[in-house]
């Protein structure tokens, strides 16, 4: 049986617990035996961490030690995977520049704040995005500083309503990546748990979580 560990806290109006929840049963309905921590504590038992199979991260801001930091990226670089979404995984520790080396993007802004925009699937072959097609979301529109070696799976256009100068930027909003030996996936989407009533942006983050898992 795959082992997974979701943690939660940070700051609420991502509304991580609620999220923990959906995605935790998520993890059980295909099988994994899941823990969830409200507390970062749990990245220096490095025998415990080592267990886990899948780890994810739902902890928008926030601070970290060094300890529980060099916790969670040594235990992803041995190989246990790494998933997560909007800030709960890329807006989380905004001082360690090697936990967002490893995530590979960083959020800056969100133009506009909560609005209407469209995903678009980039790589129609492969297995997180299979099938989907592109389709809205009225929500907060990610604007990243990411790494140029990520693997884009689907990406977002910026129309510079909002933001002028950024007017036909195109931005990753599904990717995924290694870290060491561990996959690290990541989507931008779900700013709240009600974002996930979008079929499509909760299959993906579903997807992803499967294929970050340990192999």
């Amino acid at each position: 049986m795959k082992r997974a560990m979701i943690t939660w806290g940070g700051w609420e109006g991502h509304e991580p617990q609620i999220c923990a929840e959906i995605f935790a049963a998520v993890l059980r309905n295909e099988g994994y035996e899941v823990e969830v921590y409200d507390t970062l504590d749990i990245y220096l038992n490095t025998e415990k961490m080592r267990s886990y199979d899948l780890i994810t991260p739902i902890w928008t801001m926030s601070t970290i030690t060094r300890e529980q930091e060099e916790g969670l990226l040594n235990t992803i670089k041995a190989g246990t995977g790494l998933a997560g979404w909007h800030g709960g995984m890329a807006d989380s520790f905004r001082q360690n520049v090697n936990y967002q080396w490893m995530v590979g993007g960083q959020w800056v802004a969100h133009p506009g704040n909560i609005i209407d925009y469209e995903v678009n699937i980039v790589k129609h072959d492969d297995p997180i995005v299979a099938g989907l097609k592109d389709f809205k979301m009225h929500s907060e529109q990610y604007y990243m500083h990411v790494d140029p070696s990520n693997e884009v799976l689907a990406t977002t256009t910026f129309s510079g309503e909002y933001a002028p100068w950024i007017e036909g930027t195109v931005m990753p909003v599904v990717w995924k990546r290694r870290w060491g030996q561990g996959r690290v996936f990541y989507c931008s989407l779900g700013h709240v748990a009600k974002d996930f009533d979008v079929p499509e942006a909760k299959e993906i983050v579903r997807r992803g979580m499967l294929w970050a898992t340990r192999q």
